[in-house]
């Protein structure tokens, strides 16, 4: 909402004042006022150490205080400074002389203020007097009164008659206690005789109980003839006698109580036999809310109100006659006010004040009138008049200023008001701060405080800016003086001017409005979900305008309580930057949480539920149901919370007392909607169960554990498991198996029966009981074939029928080796096995496979030395072929074959020599060039390591290289023929030009791999102006180079006619010393060879496990021998280790009749290289 016009508005609100109330600022002078003091009666109890009685008043100036006691001066002995003037404090010691009835006066110059008064009780310490009680002595028949008489104390008071032993004494209708404490008889017997009647006073407020002393009663029996009797002499009944009332007396009682009380109407009658006791109301019913209490004696209307008022009877008899006895009850009010008290008054001179007590009160108050406290005398010449419940001031002046008490009173109490009347002409007296500042933000609503004090009243404007043009505005509301603005803009603020007058004068102060910006979260928190134990993380970001930054504060609250935010250790309640984080969320923390951005000023808020995940409550009320059987049981349960995650599974555990008590163990699974499980059980077992469920934050606690259940034994479930079939020795057979769980046992006495018989042989089962779970068949046949079945019995009868399981008795080495060796060999390091297996007879086991075990007798490079290098492989499995790879080139050596089982290796087969071809070279391990010159350069190396054959000479091949690509231009070989070259001088060179040289050292097998090496020839400043075309149009280069062409071509055709020789050999011998200086011959040969397989050798995939390439550039298809060492392998047929576990020391193979071993001493490195044709070998 805007202002109509502009901003520069008058707003003027006339005030009046009202004569309902007066409010006085106490800046102004003005008489006292009470405001606070002491209600009596104040209850001094012993256990108080001090009584305090306070006294409070307001009022210009300060009052002074002064009290009575009894209507007498009273000083205080003691005046506290804890408490404003006129209140004291009494101490407990002496108390009793300070009981009276106090009054408290306040006054100043204008007047003086009183109070109620106030009534102290210090009552004593309750005690019955010492006194001797003589026997009560009576006739039987006639009525006992035990007076009881208890002191006076702090109510309430209970009364209890009872024996020196502290029974209590029965009480019926005959005999009853009344609300004055004396014990009555309506007629004494002989059995109420005795010593010891004691009445006992329970004082509650102050804990204490006082006795009174013993009463004696006797109770003589009658004669015949109505004379009193000895107790050993004949009795007889009492004569009858007319009921008469023992309390009360009299015909008629009244009873006056206060509108609120309990009324208690009493009548106690004494006659023979017993009187009954009748109520009633005369003239109308008793009310609904009546009880009969006391055998019917004692009448109860609780919070009576005036209907209850009126004549009321009781009415005792008998069959001798009757008695009545009437109540006249009547109800009356103490003194209150119809409405409320008067009200303080300011007026002008000269005008008539009317001051109206009106009370009301049963029987009607009487009113009493003071001014200042003293009594006002009725004074016909005198300007106060009192007409009944009002006085009145006529043409009152300044001096009639003063506090007036109207205090109305009847024998119920009474009641006092004070009434200050402030008679005076007095000018606007604006009471708030000039240049009073107040800030409010954008949209919220402001007020503006001008508060005034006058007579007569005051009329208060509000202008803007000084203006005082009169526009209405709907935003700008008058209050009590005050200017309210609706919905505060930020064209609002500037200054406002308050002007309040009469007829007195007038007067004016300025307020200065300032409109800030509202303060706004612009990033609420959001609703979280999170897992108990982690840390919440909630954000609150709000803009909030600049010049209230100093007073602004972010707090959070949950569920409507304040968080506590603190620095210490164990608080788990952090802020920074508005974000409140919750460290090891349990399942307290959830619920909503409010960020509040508040200022001085105004406050935003924004609230977010946060949902705590946490692991499911145990389930409840785990219940057995069984069902078709006893072994066959349902299990059910009420789910717990899921703390906000729905539960996937309940898992049911188990625990049973005779095998492993206390351990639980998991029985079965149910998915998450399920509340019941049906689950079987083992027999002769002590079963517990309980239940837990599992969602997504984990498994929640366990259930408590259901009563025991024990299940009734049955024959064995099952029969073992895992039957294992061995034989350790050659003529024995071992059976072991899994035996059964304890809890499988289902009943006492668990054996196993153990039966067998030779497979395909024998028909009868040979059978044995056993308790262990192994049995050994001894003297059996070496592996043969058996059936075997393995079936649990217990007292309770056979287990169900068996699986058969077959198995073989003991294996023994084998006693045939492998015959018709022969090899073939591949190429210079690899070697093609075969034979004729064993018979399987003599194997004597499960096949394990064949090992293959070569030696290297000699190299052909040193023929006379004698080598011992020793290897072998083993080939698991049932085969024929084996491919033998790591031999080493241009050697002799002897292979046998043998099988092995789980026992051993057999007999070696016969030997078998063979011989390996010469190979290609190692490259030399170093070439370095040095001495260059403009046109030559010393190249100098070192020979192969390895020569895998005879050396014939190297291989050179230089390159004239651009050096720009990095590519070779001119290329040329050279034939080094000497086996003893290490060095040589190229000539013919380019002056300043890059050569690259690879070099290779050659056998009659071909060149090996080459080595590199770069070098620059140097350039000479004479021959910087010579072209090189001079030098190539030479007649002896172009010679030279005719004759290196036709050589090279001599050389190519050696090399090709040499390739295609070869053939098959079978344990040929070395060839002679006179072949070998003739096989030293240089022979030209490519840069590399590349070595196929002929038919033959292509066949040979089919029968071999693995492929093998002859030159490094071309590695063996997959891999297959890669995991040799020297980075080359065999693959899967070719097991790699020492055939320790095969010889002659006992070890076995494994159950399943596998092995993977190594073959010993394997130092093979290199490539694999294949002579131009297969060369088998025979045996």
């Amino acid at each position: 909402m805007g202002l109509v016009g502009s901003l520069q508005v008058v707003v003027l609100v006339a005030l009046t004042s009202t004569a309902t109330g007066l409010d006085i600022p106490l800046e102004v002078e003005q008489p006292p006022t009470i405001i606070t003091y002491t209600s009596g009666p104040m209850v001094a109890l012993p256990f108080d150490n001090k009584i305090t009685i306070r006294c409070e008043a307001r009022g210009n100036p300060p009052p002074e205080y002064r009290w009575t006691k009894d209507g007498e001066d009273f000083v205080p002995p003691y005046v506290t400074t804890d408490y404003p003037d006129g209140t004291f404090v009494l101490h407990n010691k002496g108390l009793i002389a300070f009981k009276g009835k106090y009054r408290c006066y306040a006054s100043n110059k204008l007047g003086t203020a009183m109070t109620e008064e106030i009534e102290l009780r210090v009552p004593s310490m309750p005690k019955f007097p010492k006194e001797f009680n003589f026997p009560v002595v009576v006739k039987e028949g006639e009525p006992i009164i035990l007076e009881c008489n208890p002191p006076e104390g702090m109510a309430p008071r209970q009364i209890y008659w009872m024996s020196s032993d502290l029974e209590h004494i029965e009480q019926d209708e005959r005999v009853s206690m009344s609300t004055d404490g004396n014990l009555y008889f309506s007629n004494a017997l002989q059995n109420d005789s005795r010593q010891d009647y004691c009445c006992f006073a329970h004082f509650f407020k102050i804990r204490t109980i006082v006795q009174k002393a013993d009463m004696a009663v006797v109770v003589k029996s009658l004669k015949p003839g109505n004379e009193s009797a000895d107790a050993g002499n004949a009795t007889q009944a009492p004569p009858a006698r007319i009921p008469s009332m023992l309390l009360p007396s009299g015909v008629q009682t009244e009873k006056v109580l206060l509108r609120g009380e309990n009324l208690q109407l009493e009548c106690i009658p004494q006659g023979y036999p017993t009187p009954t006791v009748k109520w009633m109301k005369m003239g109308d019913k008793l009310p609904l809310r009546t009880q009969m209490n006391n055998f019917g004696k004692l009448l109860f209307i609780s919070s009576i109100h005036e209907s209850d008022g009126g004549k009321y009877m009781c009415k005792a008899q008998n069959s001798a006659g009757e008695v009545v006895h009437y109540f006249n009850v009547i109800v009356d009010d103490p003194p209150k006010w119809e409405t409320e008290p008067p009200h303080s008054q300011l007026t002008v001179i000269g005008t008539d004040v009317h001051i109206k007590c009106s009370v009301s009160g049963k029987p009607l108050p009487d009113i009493t009138w003071r001014r200042n406290g003293d009594v006002i005398i009725d004074d016909p010449g005198s300007n106060k008049q009192v007409f009944d419940d009002t006085l009145v001031l006529l043409n009152a002046r300044a001096q009639d200023s003063a506090v007036y008490q109207c205090e109305a009173s009847n024998p119920h109490g009474s009641i006092l008001a004070n009434i200050n009347i402030m008679v005076m002409n007095m000018a606007p007296r604006i009471l708030t701060r000039d240049f009073q500042e107040y800030a409010v933000v954008q949209g919220e609503d402001i007020v503006m405080n001008c508060s005034v004090f006058s007579s007569p009243p005051p009329n208060i404007s509000w202008a803007k800016d000084e203006t005082l043009e009169i526009v209405k505005a709907e935003r700008f509301l008058a209050v009590d003086g005050d200017l309210k603005i609706l919905s505060a803009e930020k064209n609002d603020r500037g200054k406002y001017l308050c002007v309040a007058s009469n007829t007195e004068g007038n007067s004016s102060i300025t307020a200065v409005l300032d409109v800030k910006d509202s303060t706004k979260i612009v990033y609420a928190p959001q609703d979280l979900q999170i897992i108990s134990g982690t840390t919440a993380q909630l954000m609150c970001q709000a803009e909030v305008d600049k010049s209230l930054l100093g007073a602004f504060e972010v707090v959070w609250r949950k569920d409507g309580e304040e968080i506590p935010l603190s620095s210490e250790e164990n608080s788990r309640y952090f802020m920074d930057d508005g974000m409140l984080q919750i460290m090891s969320v349990n399942l307290s923390d959830q619920g909503r949480y409010t960020c509040i951005a508040r200022t001085i000023l105004d406050e935003d808020n924004a609230t977010a539920l946060l949902t705590v995940l946490d692991v499911p409550d145990a389930p409840k009320n785990v219940e057995i149901l069984e069902l078709k059987s006893q072994r066959n049981v349902c299990l059910s349960w009420v789910p717990g919370s899921d703390h906000n995650s729905s539960v996937t599974e309940f898992i049911v555990e188990y625990e049973e007392s005779q095998w492993e008590p206390g351990r639980w163990k998991e029985l079965k699974k149910v998915a998450g909607n399920q509340e019941t499980a049906e689950v079987a059980l083992q027999g002769h077992l002590n079963y517990q169960f309980r239940v837990y469920a599992v969602n997504v934050v984990g498994p929640g606690p366990p259930s408590e554990p259901t009563e025991r259940y024990k299940t009734p034994p049955a024959a064995p479930d099952k029969n073992p498991e895992n039957i294992r079939i061995r034989g350790h020795l050659p003529h024995q057979l071992d059976i072991s198996w899994e035996p059964l769980l304890p809890i499988e046992h289902n009943a006492p006495g668990l054996e196993y029966k153990v039966s067998y018989r030779k497979l395909g042989v024998e028909d009868v089962w040979k059978e044995h009981l056993v308790q262990r779970h192994s049995f050994v068949v001894s003297n059996t046949s070496t592996f043969i074939p058996f059936e075997i079945k393995i079936q649990s019995r217990n007292s309770h009868g056979w287990g169900p029928d068996p699986k058969v399981a077959t198995g073989y008795s003991g294996e023994d080495v084998p006693t045939a080796a492998p015959r018709d060796i022969a090899v073939e060999v591949i190429n210079t390091t690899l070697l093609r096995v075969s034979w004729t297996p064993a018979p399987p007879a003599t194997v004597r086991g499960h096949l394990g496979g064949y090992v293959v075990h070569w030696l290297r007798k000699r190299s052909w490079l040193e023929p006379n030395r004698i080598l011992d290098d020793r290897k072998m492989l083993f080939f698991p499995g049932k085969r024929t072929l084996a491919i033998v790879p790591g031999l080493e080139p241009f050697s002799e050596y002897i292979l046998t074959v043998n099988v092995l089982n789980k026992k051993g290796n057999g007999p070696n087969s016969d030997p078998v020599t063979f011989n390996t071809p010469e190979g290609a070279p190692d490259p030399v391990p170093i070439l370095t060039a040095s001495n260059a010159q403009k046109d030559s350069i010393l190249l100098v190396w070192a020979p192969p390591l390895k020569t895998n054959g005879i050396l014939t000479g190297y291989l050179l091949q230089h390159h004239l290289v651009n050096e720009t690509t990095l590519e070779a231009v001119v290329s040329q070989e050279t034939n080094i023929t000497g086996a003893d070259t290490t060095q040589w001088q190229l000539r013919g060179l380019e002056e300043g030009s890059l050569y690259r040289f690879h070099l290779r050292a050659c056998t009659r097998a071909g060149c090996g791999p080459p080595l590199a090496q770069e070098s620059r020839t140097p350039v000479t400043a004479a021959s910087k102006g010579v072209l090189r075309s001079n030098f190539l149009t030479q007649g002896w280069f172009i010679g030279t180079m005719c004759a290196v062409a036709l050589l090279t071509l001599v050389a190519l055709m050696a090399c090709f006619v040499r390739r295609n020789q070869g053939g098959k050999y079978a344990g040929t011998p070395p060839p002679s010393s006179t072949q070998r200086q003739d096989m030293v011959s240089m022979e030209k040969v490519k840069e590399r060879e590349n070595l196929h397989s002929d038919a033959e050798s292509q066949g040979m995939k089919d029968d071999t496990f693995c492929e093998f390439s002859d030159s490094e550039e071309k590695p063996l298809k997959g891999g297959s021998l890669r995991s040799l060492p020297g980075d080359e392998a065999l693959g899967d047929s070719v097991s790699r280790g020492s055939l320790d576990d095969y010889g002659n020391v006992g070890r076995e193979f494994n159950e399943d009749g596998s092995f993977i071993g190594e073959y010993s001493g394997f130092t093979h490195r290199g490539s694999v290289s294949e002579p131009s044709a297969p060369r088998p070998v025979k045996a």
